[in-house]
């Protein structure tokens, strides 16, 4: 019996990761750095890490709105422009991308690797 439940419980915890991977595909597309590069000024570019690794370096151009902060400020990010997503590693960026979702937005976009793997021009505050 007790085999049962274990194998219930490991069946859900499966399921839900798979169905939110496959949420998360359809939210949002990642994008290789020059891809993100191409697209990303004339986009909303926003790094929703915290604000002192934002401070620390982040990609030039980018407004901080941190994840911790989106139900909040979610009404800061237009709607009817693309949008641009990072934080250090991807690991929020799909979360975020589901909210905003939720609430109209349509074209969102995630650097792929986060800003560990960026390259390219930053600003320290």
């Amino acid at each position: 019996m007790t085999y049962y439940i274990l194998g219930a419980v490991v069946l859900a915890i499966i399921l839900y990761f798979v169905i939110t991977y496959v949420r998360v595909g359809k939210a949002l597309t990642t994008l290789t750095q020059e891809e993100f590069i191409q697209g990303y000024r004339k986009a909303q570019l926003i790094d929703i890490r915290e604000p002192k690794d934002f401070d620390a370096g982040h990609i030039l151009g980018a407004r901080n709105i941190p994840f911790t902060q989106f139900t909040q400020r979610y009404r800061e990010i237009r709607p009817d422009k693309p949008i641009y997503l990072y934080d250090q590693n991807t690991s929020r960026t799909g979360r975020a991308a589901l909210f905003l979702k939720k609430k109209g937005c349509t074209e969102i976009y995630q650097l792929r690797g986060g800003f560990k793997q960026w390259t390219g021009k930053i600003k320290t505050k």
